[in-house]
């Protein structure tokens, strides 16, 4: 959800004080960074997920979150941006021992929990990156979630870009979005995992270069998001439709290479203060509440600041690896909240993904020449959007082994480097080879989320059903199986009787898994 406010309007004397705040706040965090104690005992984990609520009769998105989530009242749930969003907060964890299976279990409770609340108010639960039967329309009514934060951050949005959203996304088959948004609604659509991870200022930029390195993998196998609007675009159209709905660049400040706000970044960091200080310098504040704390003050006197205006800041910059400060207890401390990767397709799709990044990560980290010494930023970013767009097809250029289709880079190449960075991590052998097979299977069969509903609704396209039609059959297979919690490198493509040859609407004969 993020950070909450008091308003929606802002007169130019806040701003103004705002501003102010956030550069202090900056000075105060390179202090701390040059003197205090920040915590860190052992590697934590901490996961968000996006969902999404949809209708249990025809499957469209369903406006309820309020009445769902006061019926859960749970501390973990929350809202989201619009009204069919809600979000689940893990609580970090080590990545040793069992834990993987553990928040596996703990995840598939939580859902079940959200399902059955759900299922009171006739909907029902989705992981997934871009509901399918998400369309345009929606956002002529109300859609927004009830809270100011909301409001404020879809009206500072559009002042600061001074005219709505155009969204312009093409596919690599051809199908393409163009079309004008005058609210933010369609950033709604976007639903995500964010990994967390717990570092210390020393180690923070090696640990987000290796983020930034190894996020085109991320994608490549576990993008879920290739409908927009009943049109096929790319295999994450979730990373396009993100940075077009929050850029607040107009077409001449795209033209002189001005950052957009959802930045993937434009070179390696020496330090975490390099990001911060972008932050501030770079981007105008969307939200600028000042908040009463003296945080120069506060060090001063030996305490630990919150720093809440630079914090406020930093949360309406959506690097795609960003950095978090934070304080528990009274202590700070720093993450790298990493998050390109989709929600869904299931938990032990969703677990699977988190240990091929925490293996990864932890191999790049710990041992050997650090892997971005190694690659160009620009390959990194290539990698990036190569894997957006095509996904499971992707082609990845990796240091020493030039560039070469994702699946084999991953199964051959990498599965062993994630595996022994788990090892190192303390994850049981039978854990890691369960969870890491998961991703090796994705890579054996070329099949994602992502690629599964292509083919799931090309077939029922193909038997002669409609674009639309198609989609709504997909999506009540997926949401089926998504309960069942069985790896989508496992689920059946219907195989489905053409038009006119006794096949009804939405009628399959399933081949066997």
């Amino acid at each position: 959800m993020g950070q909450e406010v008091s308003r929606s309007e802002f007169t130019r004397e806040q701003r103004l004080a705002f501003r102010t705040k956030v550069r202090s706040d900056l000075d105060c965090f390179e202090q701390m960074l040059e003197g205090s104690r920040f915590d860190f005992t052992r590697t934590q984990m901490g996961l968000e997920i996006e969902l999404n609520l949809v209708e249990e009769d025809g499957l469209k998105p369903a406006l309820r979150n309020r009445e769902v989530l006061e019926e859960m009242d749970e501390e973990d749930f929350q809202t989201e941006v619009g009204r069919y969003n809600i979000e689940m907060n893990v609580p970090p964890r080590p990545m040793a021992g069992d834990q993987a299976v553990r928040l596996e279990r703990w995840l598939a409770q939580s859902l079940r929990r959200a399902g059955d609340a759900a299922r009171n108010h006739s909907a029902r639960v989705a992981a997934i990156g871009i509901i399918p039967s998400l369309r345009a329309e929606l956002f002529d009514d109300p859609w927004l979630s009830d809270g100011v934060r909301y409001m404020a951050l879809n009206d500072s949005l559009i002042r600061e870009r001074g005219e709505g959203f155009e969204l312009e996304i093409e596919g690599p088959t051809g199908e393409s979005v163009a079309s004008y948004h005058d609210t933010i609604g369609p950033l709604s659509g976007c639903t995500s995992v964010q990994l967390h991870q717990q570092v210390t200022p020393l180690d923070f930029p090696v640990y987000w270069n290796a983020a930034t390195a190894i996020s085109g993998l991320q994608i490549a196998v576990g993008a879920n998001s290739p409908y927009l609007f009943g049109k096929r675009l790319w295999a994450e159209t979730r990373i396009p439709l993100f940075t077009q709905m929050t850029d607040t660049r107009s077409i001449e400040l795209k033209h002189q290479r001005v950052r957009p706000r959802a930045y993937f970044g434009r070179t390696w960091i020496t330090s975490i203060f390099d990001l911060f200080e972008e932050n501030v310098s770079s981007f105008p504040a969307l939200l600028p509440e000042a908040s009463e704390e003296d945080a120069q003050a506060v060090l001063a006197a030996g305490g630990v600041p919150q720093l809440s205006d630079l914090k406020l800041h930093n949360g309406t910059v959506w690097r795609w690896n960003r950095p978090i400060y934070d304080t528990s207890q009274g202590v700070p401390h720093l993450r790298v909240e990493n998050r390109v990767l989709p929600a869904g397709p299931t938990v032990v799709d969703m677990v699977a993904n988190a240990c091929f990044y925490y293996g990864l990560l932890e191999s790049f980290t710990t041992s050997g020449r650090p892997i971005w010494t190694k690659m160009s930023f620009s390959d990194a970013d290539r990698n990036f959007r190569d894997a957006a767009k095509h996904g499971i097809d992707s082609t990845q250029k990796w240091p020493g082994l030039g560039r070469m289709p994702a699946v084999d880079l991953i199964a051959d190449h990498l599965l062993s480097v994630a595996d022994d960075g788990l090892a190192g991590l303390g994850l049981r052998r039978e854990v890691r080879h369960h969870y890491l097979s998961v991703i090796e299977g994705r890579c054996r069969a070329r099949t994602n989320g992502a690629s599964w509903q292509v083919a799931v609704t090309e077939a029922y396209e193909d038997a002669g059903l409609s674009r639309e039609d198609a989609l709504t059959a997909m999506f009540g297979h997926y949401l089926d199986h998504s309960e069942d919690n069985l790896p989508v490198h496992t689920w059946p493509v219907p195989t489905v009787e053409a038009r006119g040859a006794g096949a009804t609407d939405g009628g399959t004969d399933e081949a066997p898994a």
